[in-house]
């Protein structure tokens, strides 16, 4: 999931496996899989590098449980 501000300053949470595409039309439009589009304030740029630390987070493995103390 990612944060994300619309044009009208609501925060909104987005589940990022379901993004198809980023246009920047001048505003950061971003296209769901079900085709919805979400107008967001940030740019193309940052809403990639939130992406990508999502999937960073959620990709990481797991520590050993001999590791964890």
């Amino acid at each position: 999931m990612i944060k994300v501000t619309t044009l009208d300053k609501r925060e909104l949470v987005l589940n990022a496996e379901l993004i198809e595409r980023i246009e920047s039309v001048p505003e950061t439009v971003i296209t769901l899989t079900n085709g919805k589009k979400v107008l967001v304030t940030q740019t193309v740029d940052e809403i990639i590098d939130r992406v990508v630390a999502y999937r960073q987070r959620t990709l990481r493995p797991e520590p050993a449980r001999d590791e964890v103390e």
